[in-house]
């Protein structure tokens, strides 16, 4: 099959800048619902890379996330909500950018064109075949990425990817690739827009689907998220009210004794017993 890209091609409006703000805003949304639509698509291929993260990790493996601008900085962002949503070590699940630390917020030229410096950051992080490596980037062919996974392959490590165009070059270097197709952007070219939108689908989707399944909500609740402000141990104390039926006074304590939701339901549960 020949690699096209379809998140390069023409938008399929043209004259943008004499749209009204309406009109602008109406569109965008009208290409955004197609989004949703596509992800659904590849739901089982999603379904079969989380039960190989799932399993990796129940033997002590992490998830990584690597790519560069747009791609790289929703791959941070995942990663960095798991310890408070999740209550997990930032070393479970890591996001890397090409150009380091600076490049989330400034570009950093040419740093995705690095064919080796994505391995190289990979290793600072002890990589092991019991990791697995998840490749983001909408045009498929981001070289810092596909280098870093070429050797994640060599080293038996379990690699997949998120990208936005059919049979790309990431795609055909990924155990698990994610292919979500959501055509032409709007602004021809700015995969910020629908391919962004799409990653961050299914980032979602991989880490919380596989934070569930290792035992990290209790019902629907995040019981092992971080009390790191008024509002998180607000809502924790309502967890616990709800769960145990006790006052709110009592919750309280419960939680200032345990600082954790489920230690402190748990711990009620074997005092009443």
């Amino acid at each position: 099959m020949e690699f096209i890209k379809t998140t390069e091609q023409d938008s399929k409006y043209n004259h943008l800048e004499k749209m009204s703000v309406s009109e602008l805003l109406t569109n965008i949304n009208n290409e955004d619902k197609n989004v949703p639509l596509a992800v659904e698509k590849v739901i089982p291929k999603i379904e079969n890379l989380v039960s190989d993260i799932v399993a990796r990790m129940k033997n002590g493996g992490r998830l990584f996330y690597i790519g560069a601008g747009t791609s790289g900085r929703l791959g941070i962002v995942d990663a960095s909500e798991c310890p408070p949503t999740f209550g997990v070590s930032h070393e479970l699940v890591v996001g890397l950018i090409a150009g380091g630390d600076i490049a989330i917020r400034k570009a950093v030229e040419f740093a995705e064109d690095d064919t080796e410096q994505g391995w190289k950051d990979l290793q600072q992080h002890k990589i092991t075949p019991k990791d697995t490596v998840i490749g983001i980037a909408a045009s498929g062919t981001t070289p810092y990425v596909i280098g870093a996974l070429k050797e994640c392959n060599k080293h038996n490590i379990l690699t997949g990817c998120i990208t936005c165009n059919q049979n790309s070059p990431l795609s055909n270097v990924s155990k698990h690739p994610i292919e979500v197709i959501v055509g032409s952007e709007f602004v021809t070219g700015s995969s910020r827009m629908k391919a962004g939108t799409a990653q961050k689908l299914v980032l979602n989707m991989i880490s919380t689907a596989a934070m569930i399944q290792l035992g990290k909500i209790k019902g629907n609740k995040m019981v092992d998220m971080q009390l790191s402000n008024h509002k998180l141990v607000e809502r924790g104390v309502k967890m616990i009210m709800s769960e145990l039926q006790i006052p709110s006074e009592e919750a309280k304590k419960l939680l200032e004794q345990y600082k954790n939701v489920r230690l402190a339901i748990s711990n009620y549960d074997k005092k009443n017993k």
